[in-house]
């Protein structure tokens, strides 16, 4: 008897022997999924980064005179 598990992008149930496709059901529901990543859908919830040319080097006024 060999595992079946819902593809986590249409629900379909599929075996997860022998799927070259796991966890997904086919290769539509992989690009799907890999589109979500690439449009950056799937995000962790976090502070706000500051960019680093941002921020002002305090030794570059020193190097000045």
């Amino acid at each position: 008897m060999s595992l079946i598990v819902k593809c986590p992008q249409c629900k379909a149930e599929v075996t997860w022997d022998n799927n070259p496709h796991r966890p997904f059901c086919s290769e539509r529901c992989q690009l799907i999924d890999l589109g979500a990543w690439a449009d950056e859908r799937y995000r962790i919830p976090g502070g706000i980064l500051e960019d680093e040319s941002d921020q002002v080097d305090d030794d570059s006024d020193e190097n000045l005179t």
